[in-house]
């Protein structure tokens, strides 16, 4: 992570925009097709808006409010694992609840799909390791989430391709995928919490 270029590489791969087109295909599937674009162009720039939050304040946000950076690892698994138990086991509400008009707001495509745990963690990494290239870490985050965000926004293009029973299958499989994606990183927010009790 010493090169701007390593730090877009980083970025962009925990943000896993390809690993996401399902799970966004899935969650806008109930919206209204003429306000699809709308509302995913709305849940990318509040990722933006986090992920820059976080950029320039998380360390200090979390030391003010005593909390560690496994906490978000930990509450972004058991956020991941209850959606994905409602991909696999679908809810007559549809993915996301009782939401007016059937719209995601926030969660999960901004939060933590865009702005996930692992991004949030390795954005405050950059900024812990070298300070002094807040404008490289800056530049580097903004051109991974673009990348990401022109990918996502072809998902709706997709979900008309798939047609109904293909959507079906690639959200059964995914919510597996998820499932097993929220539990390692439960785990791993976890292991580090007991490292750090047992080293101290």
């Amino acid at each position: 992570m010493e090169t701007l270029f390593s730090a877009f590489i980083t970025l962009l791969l925990v943000m896993d925009p390809l690993g996401n087109v399902p799970v966004f295909i899935s969650v806008l599937k109930d919206v209204d097709p003429k306000r699809r674009q709308w509302v995913l162009a709305r849940e990318l720039l509040i990722a933006l808006v986090v992920l820059l939050i976080f950029l320039f304040a998380g360390s200090t946000a979390l030391e003010m409010m005593g909390l560690r950076q496994e906490s978000i690892s930990i509450a972004g698994a058991i956020i991941l694992f209850l959606i994905a138990l409602r991909m696999i086991f679908p809810s007559p509400y549809g993915l996301m609840g009782d939401t007016p008009d059937g719209e995601p707001f926030i969660v999960p495509l901004a939060i933590p799909l865009v702005a996930g745990p692992s991004s949030l963690a390795i954005a405050m990494l950059l900024v812990n390791t070298n300070p002094g290239r807040m404008f490289e870490w800056t530049v580097a985050l903004v051109g991974a989430w673009a990348v990401s965000a022109a990918l996502l926004m072809a998902s709706p293009l997709l979900l008309k391709a798939l047609g109904h029973r293909g959507l079906i299958a690639v959200e059964r499989l995914m919510g597996m995928i998820l499932v097993i994606i929220a539990v390692q990183m439960f785990f791993d927010g976890v292991s580090i919490v007991l490292h750090l009790q047992a080293g101290g």
